[in-house]
Parts: structure tokens; C-alpha cells; sequence
């Protein structure tokens, strides 16, 4: 440990300790004066009020040498593992600032699980090994609750709202889609109106629901009624009720398909063609730590190389949260 009377240079051990120490292994003050960068008549001073404290000659004065008395040796025995100790300690303080270290807790979207969970698991096994991740899966505005009570620190959360108004960094957009039987003649031909739409038999989730508000909203605006033939509110039951053939879904998923159940495909919806965009968010009732970041840059990675202007984000405290 390099001896470092500058202010607000960390100090865990009593600095005459390590000048003890160093006069101890070279046996010379002028020379320990000299490695730790100090005059050898403060390294003196130092010795001697140690010594005070202690009740007892620590050194023999040979000469020019010091050689450690009875008394000293025991001293030094205990005290040179315990320096070493210190040495590796504000190591780590040191280097605590810039690594990876503590718990992440990210929500997930169901449809998003697949595609990359134990992608971002391999991730942070390999690159981030003191980081502990907890993965939480809910629909998106149970998530965007939890993120707002400080539950989680990041998660996916769906947006509807267009790409330019978003706040939030944007891993993927995706359109909406009609999803049913892959026989269906509907389903085959791989697009649908919107318009076309009223006539069929639909599965959508509850008026709550940001989507199920834009659906309605956009056929209000075009003098339609949606025939709502059941609410499920996740996608895994709109997707297992629209396998049994009463109904068709709409949402944005990766992979409409899960074993066992029959098989699903999708038709594009369009005129309008319909949006809804992946983002990732962070709470703002934690502080974004080291850990924190390099999650969400992990999880950026999976959808997108280089962001530019997003490397650091979400800020440190005092800097905004929110990416334009």
C-alpha cells in the first residue's frame, strides 16, 4: 500500500501501521522514507508516537538500520497479513464504481419470453457473474405497476402510442396481427382489413386494456361495432381460446405457436396497418446502479447492436431518465 497524505485519499488503517510495516521490511528508515515519498524525520515522529501508544520499543536502533525489538516482532506478525488484508479491501472499494455486482430485478412480457430470457441468462452468467438476475413475467401494465412501486428495476413493456412520441428506448416494434386456425381461409390469406373486422368473432382482452381502448377507439372512429366473443386478458388464453376455432385474437406476437396446442397462424392487419412497440423502462424509485445499466445494455444487445446516445442508459442520478 502506497502511503498517501493527500486529502480525501481513503484510509481504512492507521497510517503509522503501514509506515511500521515498511520500516519493518526494509530495515532502513531512509529507505522506507523513500519508497513511501515522505521526509525520514516524519517517519520518526510517526514511530515514536506509535511507540508511545503501544507501551513499548517496537525497533532497535542499529546504525543507520532499524531492527525490530521482542516486543516488535510479535507486533509485525500480526499486522503484515492484516495490511495485506487492507491492500486487497481498498482494491476492491476502488473498483467497486465500475463493476457489475448486486441484484437486477427485470419484468418480462410473456410474449417476449422466449425469444430471449435464457439468451439474457447466458449473458449475464458470462459476462456479469456477481450480478444476481430475477426474472418476473406479467402483462404489461402489471409490470409498469411493480416498476412503479419500485419492485422491479427494468422490465418490457408494450407501448401503442407512434414511435416518435415514445420516451423510453425502443427494442422493437411489431404489427398487430389476426390470429386464428392456420386453415382458416381468413388467416391464409395473410392480411385483413381493418374495416373487415366487425364481421368476425373476436378474443380480446377487457376495456382496461390499452389495446382493447385503441381497437375501440379506431372503430368508433370508422362507425364500427367489434363483436367481442370473449375477453381473456393474456395472451396465453387469447391464444389457447383461439386454437379452439370460437374466435379470433389480435396481438403482437414472435411466435404464435406452442406445443400442443393446434396450429395458429396470422394475417396481418392493415388500412391502417397497426403497431405496437416493445420498450424497455426503469424505474425511477430506485437508484440505477453499475448493475442496473450494464442489465440493460444486455437486453438492448439481444434486440439491436449500438444504440448511439443510449450506452449509459438509465442514468445515474441527478441525469435524465428519459431517452428522446
Amino acid at each position: 500500500m502506497t502511503l498517501n497524505p493527500t486529502a480525501g485519499s481513503l484510509s481504512i488503517l492507521d497510517q503509522r501501521w503501514i509506515l511500521f510495516v515498511k520500516v519493518a521490511e526494509l530495515g532502513c528508515l531512509t529507505q522506507a522514507a523513500h519508497a513511501l515519498k515522505v521526509l525520514p524525520a516524519a517517519i520518526s515522529r510517526q514511530i515514536a508516537q506509535l511507540e508511545d501508544d503501544c507501551g513499548g520499543r517496537l525497533f532497535r536502533r542499529a546504525g543507520p538500520g532499524m531492527v525490530l525489538s521482542e516486543f516488535g516482532v510479535l507486533i509485525y506478525q500480526r499486522m503484515r497479513p492484516l495490511t495485506t488484508e487492507v491492500d486487497q479491501l481498498v482494491d476492491d472499494i476502488a473498483a467497486a464504481g465500475s463493476v457489475a455486482v448486486g441484484d437486477v430485478h427485470v419484468g418480462v412480457l410473456p410474449s417476449t419470453m422466449p425469444m430471449f430470457a435464457s439468451k439474457l441468462c447466458l449473458i449475464v452468467q458470462r459476462r456479469f457473474p456477481w450480478v444476481r438476475l430475477h426474472l418476473v413475467e406479467g402483462a404489461s401494465a402489471q409490470l409498469e405497476e411493480w416498476l412503479g412501486a419500485g419492485r422491479l428495476d427494468l422490465a418490457l413493456l408494450l407501448r401503442e402510442r407512434p414511435l416518435k412520441n415514445l420516451q423510453e428506448p425502443c427494442l422493437l416494434s411489431l404489427p398487430l396481427n389476426l390470429i386464428g386456425l392456420a386453415d382458416d381461409p381468413v388467416i391464409r390469406h395473410g392480411q385483413i382489413a381493418f374495416a373487415a373486422l366487425e364481421e368476425l368473432p373476436l378474443i380480446l382482452p377487457s376495456q382496461r386494456d390499452v389495446l382493447r381502448r385503441r381497437l375501440d377507439f379506431l372503430a368508433y372512429e370508422r362507425g364500427m361495432q367489434l363483436s367481442v366473443a370473449l375477453e381473456a386478458d393474456t395472451i396465453e388464453l387469447q391464444r389457447a381460446t383461439s386454437a379452439t376455432g370460437i374466435g379470433y385474437a389480435i396481438f403482437a406476437s414472435m411466435d404464435v405457436n406452442v406445443s400442443g396446442l393446434p396450429r395458429l397462424g396470422a394475417a396481418r392487419i392493415v388500412h391502417p396497418e397497426l403497431t405496437r412497440h416493445i420498450v424497455l423502462h426503469a424505474t425511477q424509485h430506485r437508484a440505477h446502479t453499475v448493475a442496473t445499466r450494464s442489465i440493460a445494455s444486455a437486453i438492448r444487445s439481444l434486440f439491436f447492436r449500438d444504440v448511439p446516445g443510449q450506452a449509459d442508459w438509465p442514468r445515474e442520478e441527478g441525469q435524465s431518465k428519459h431517452v428522446t
